[in-house]
């Protein structure tokens, strides 16, 4: 009841306001609204393939493959997922978060450097557990980066990106998280996590992608008999 209390009274000290640039989340000074210009240089040709993320989730003998990305956020994620060519469907549960994200895609698609992009992009707003197992289809990737305990407002978070800690809780379902993703039936289920943090619901990955900064642990099911 106090981590309840404690998130109510956080979320409160932040607001939705819209102006000319868009929606943006502000509060204790500081201001938050999904950007995805500012990711241009990450999706060029030339540095995309040296994307983490989209090393760790590219499949072969995939024309047009597909993700899920169950945690959206901000959908920057997604956003590299599309650009290297995947369908992506976004789940986002929190309605602030998941109104920023709509802005930031509708600004997007009217920005012909990222229109191309973000047509692969769907947003759905829910949950995900709930929503994997009414996709009608099994996606090739499902991609899992869920807020865990240990994730502070340290050096390592950048300062406008606290204001999302005001919403987010810590992951308290790891285990019917990635339970739902692997009932999906995937190629793969990629999950984001610390260097040195812990499996997501202790689950071994069956090989990691790692860097300075985030690993990514696979988990490879077996092939449906």
């Amino acid at each position: 009841m106090a981590r309840q209390a404690e998130a109510e009274n956080q979320a409160g000290a932040v607001e939705l306001r819209r102006d000319e640039r868009g929606l943006a989340l502000v509060g204790d000074g500081m201001e938050l609204r999904g950007d995805f210009s500012r990711m241009l240089p990450r999706l060029r040709r030339d540095r995309l393939g040296s994307e983490l993320l989209v090393k760790a989730a590219r499949v072969r003998g995939v024309e047009e493959p597909t993700a899920v990305d169950c945690t959206a956020g901000l959908g920057e994620d997604s956003l590299l997922l599309a650009a290297a060519g995947f369908r992506v469907t976004l789940f986002e549960r929190d309605k602030t978060i998941y109104a920023l994200l709509c802005d930031a895609l509708e600004r997007a698609s009217a920005d012909p450097r990222l229109a191309g992009i973000v047509c692969r992009m769907e947003l759905v707003g829910g949950d995900s557990i709930e929503g994997l197992a009414s996709l009608g289809f099994a996606p090739d990737v499902v991609y899992l980066d869920p807020m865990f305990p240990g994730r502070t407002k340290s050096a390592a978070v950048k300062k406008k990106f606290q204001l999302l800690h005001y919403l987010e809780q810590p992951c308290e379902e790891e285990e019917a998280l990635v339970e739902a993703a692997l009932a999906a039936h995937p190629r793969k289920v990629v999950i984001k996590r610390p260097p040195k943090g812990p499996e997501l619901a202790g689950v071994k990955p069956s090989y990691t992608v790692s860097g300075k900064a985030v690993r990514y642990d696979v988990l490879v099911p077996p092939p449906i008999a």
